[in-house]
C-alpha cells in the first residue's frame, strides 16, 4: 500500500518532484505451493478468457510497468541500496535503465510482433507463421540484478500476450518486498502475481505444470528447476553464471582496457553474471595491466574503497563467506585483499600467481575478485578457454582484427564483446543467453517475444485443385508416383508450386 512520506534524499538534493513511496522493511510471508496452484489457476482461467491476446491490452500493460518504474524509482533505489549497498548511479543506469529500455522497445514494435510471418512454401497456398502466446508462465528473477532480471524478462511475456507468476529471489529480500507490494498496483491482478517462494521448494512449484519457465541464476538452482521442469515436460529458459574469460593481447590500449575491466568486474561489488571472471594475459602485459587496474580501482573508489558511495556489499554472509574462502585459498594478493565480516564487505581486489587448479578457478566468482592468469599467445589462450566449459560471455581486448576474430571463431560462449565488457548483455537488438553449461535459451527485444511465444505454423489451401491432388492417393500406381516425382524435381527448380500436390 502505497503511503505519503517525505522525499528521498538524492531527490531533494536534485530538486525533483517527490516520489510515491512504498513501506520497506515489513515482513511479506513467503508464497508457498498451495498458495501457487491457487494463483496459477486464476491466472490460467484469466488467459482463457482471452483477455492477453488483444494488443491494446499488452500494450497498456507495458506502459504500467514504465510508469511503476518511473513514479517509484527512489524506492528502487533504496530498496537495492539496503539488499546489495548498490549506489544510485548504478541502481538507476544498470537496474532501472534496461528495463525502461526493454519495454520501450517493445512498445514500439509489437503490432510488427504480432503480425504473422508470410512464408512462401508453395505457389498454390497462402502459408503463415502465427506467434501465439505459450499461456502462463513462471519467471524467477536472479538476485544480483533483481529488478532488470526478473522485470526485463516480463516485459517479453507481457508482450507475447502471456500471464505470468514473477518469483524475485528471496535473497534480496527488500527488493523482492516492494516488487510484491508495487506490481499488484500496476498490472492486471489476475494476470500477474508477485510470488515468494523460497529457493528450496522452486521445485515444487515448477512442478505445478507451466508453460514455461524462465530462470536467471546458478547453475546449481539451474540443474535443479530443470529437473523439475522435465518431470511435467514444461519447456525452459536457463541463464546459468559461468567462468567469463577475458583475453587481454600484447596489443591493446592498456589504459582503456583497464577502466572497462575495472568497472565491469567490481560494478555491483562483482556480483554480475556478465562480468569478466578472470584474465587471461602475456606475462610481459602483466605487470603493466595489474598497475592499471590499481590506479582504476584508485580513481573509482578512492584510497579506501570501503568508504566509497560508488562501492556495494555482499548480498549476504553465504556469499562473503564463498568469496572470501576462495579469494584466500588462491594465488597472491597484488590489490586489494581486505575484508570486514560485520559489513560484508570485501575490498576490489586483484590476484596474480593463480594457476587452473586453484579453487577460484573452480568455481564463479560472484564478488569483486578477479584472477589473472598468464599464457604466452593467443593459441594457448584458445586452448586454455577451450578445456573450461563453455562460458555465458567471453571477452578479447585487442586492436588486432586478427586476434579478436579468432577468439570469436574458435571459442564457444553465450556472448562475445570485443574492447569492452557487460555492454552486451543490455542491448535490446541482442538475444542474450548462454550455451552448454551457461543455460539454453534466450532473451532481450524481439528474442524475449519469441521465447514466450508458440511460432505456429499455418498452411492455407483450398479444395480447388483436387484434380491434381487425387494422385496421392490409394490405391497406389507406378504412373501415379512418377508424375509426383518428376513434379517434386520441377517444385524445387521453380521455387515450389508442388508439395505432395
Amino acid at each position: 500500500m502505497s503511503v505519503k512520506v517525505k522525499a528521498c534524499v538524492a531527490c531533494q538534493r536534485n530538486g525533483r518532484k517527490t516520489c510515491r513511496r512504498t513501506r520497506l522493511g515489513e515482513p511479506c510471508l513467503k508464497t508457498f505451493p498451495l498458495e501457487c496452484v491457487e494463483l496459477l489457476q486464476r491466472a490460467r482461467a484469466t488467459f482463457r478468457s482471452g483477455r492477453t491476446a488483444q494488443e491494446a491490452f499488452r500494450l497498456a500493460q507495458l506502459e504500467a510497468l514504465l510508469r511503476m518504474l518511473g513514479e517509484h524509482e527512489c524506492d528502487f533505489v533504496e530498496a537495492l541500496g539496503r539488499d546489495l549497498h548498490m549506489p544510485r548511479f548504478e541502481t538507476i543506469m544498470s537496474e532501472l535503465i534496461p528495463v525502461k529500455n526493454e519495454a520501450l522497445h517493445a512498445i514500439a514494435n509489437l503490432k510488427k510482433w504480432m503480425q504473422p510471418q508470410h512464408v512462401q512454401a508453395t505457389t498454390l497456398d497462402e502459408s503463415l507463421v502465427v506467434s501465439e502466446p505459450l499461456g502462463v508462465v513462471f519467471i524467477i528473477g536472479a538476485w544480483c540484478s533483481p529488478v532488470q532480471q526478473t522485470l526485463g524478462p516480463l516485459v517479453g511475456a507481457i508482450a507475447a500476450g502471456n500471464c505470468a507468476l514473477i518469483n524475485p529471489y528471496e535473497h534480496t529480500s527488500h527488493t523482492a518486498e516492494l516488487l510484491h507490494r508495487l506490481i499488484p498496483s500496476y498490472l492486471d491482478n489476475e494476470c500477474y502475481h508477485v510470488v515468494l517462494a523460497g529457493v528450496n521448494v522452486l521445485d515444487e512449484v515448477v512442478e505445478l505444470g507451466f508453460d514455461h519457465v524462465f530462470f536467471i541464476g546458478s547453475r546449481a538452482d539451474g540443474n535443479r528447476v530443470a529437473q523439475a521442469a522435465a518431470r511435467t515436460l514444461t519447456p525452459v529458459t536457463l541463464v546459468l553464471g559461468g567462468k567469463n574469460p577475458c583475453y587481454v593481447d600484447l596489443q591493446c590500449d592498456l589504459a582503456v582496457t583497464a577502466r572497462r575491466i575495472a568497472w565491469a568486474r567490481f560494478h555491483n561489488a562483482g556480483q554480475s553474471m556478465a562480468a569478466p571472471d578472470y584474465v587471461l594475459c602475456h606475462a610481459d602485459v602483466r605487470e603493466r595491466l595489474v598497475q592499471a587496474l590499481k590506479c582504476c580501482v584508485m580513481q573509482f573508489y578512492g584510497p579506501d574503497p570501503q568508504e566509497s558511495r560508488s562501492f556495494g556489499r555482499m548480498v549476504n554472509p553465504e556469499s562473503f563467506n564463498r568469496t572470501r574462502d576462495l579469494l584466500w585459498r588462491s594465488g597472491k594478493v597484488a590489490v586489494g585483499g581486505q575484508v570486514i565480516e560485520a559489513e560484508k564487505y570485501i575490498a576490489p581486489t586483484i590476484l596474480t600467481n593463480v594457476v587452473e587448479t586453484d579453487a577460484i578457478m573452480q568455481q564463479d566468482v560472484s564478488g569483486p575478485v578477479l584472477p589473472i592468469l598468464s599464457v604466452d599467445n593467443v593459441d594457448e589462450a584458445i586452448a586454455f578457454i577451450n578445456r573450461q566449459e563453455k562460458p555465458l560471455c567471453m571477452y578479447a581486448y585487442s586492436s588486432d582484427g586478427t586476434v579478436i576474430s579468432r577468439l570469436m571463431k574458435e571459442t564457444s560462449s553465450g556472448a562475445f564483446c570485443s574492447n569492452d565488457s557487460v555492454l552486451q548483455s543490455m542491448m535490446v537488438a541482442l538475444p542474450f543467453g548462454g550455451v552448454g553449461a551457461s543455460g539454453m535459451g534466450s532473451h532481450h527485444g524481439r528474442t524475449s517475444f519469441d521465447t514466450f511465444s508458440h511460432r505456429k505454423s499455418c498452411l492455407l489451401r483450398g479444395t480447388r485443385f483436387e484434380c491434381v491432388t487425387y494422385l496421392r492417393y490409394p490405391p497406389y500406381e507406378d504412373r501415379n508416383l512418377s508424375l509426383m516425382t518428376w513434379a517434386s524435381a520441377l517444385s524445387v527448380r521453380t521455387q515450389g508450386w508442388c508439395q505432395l500436390l
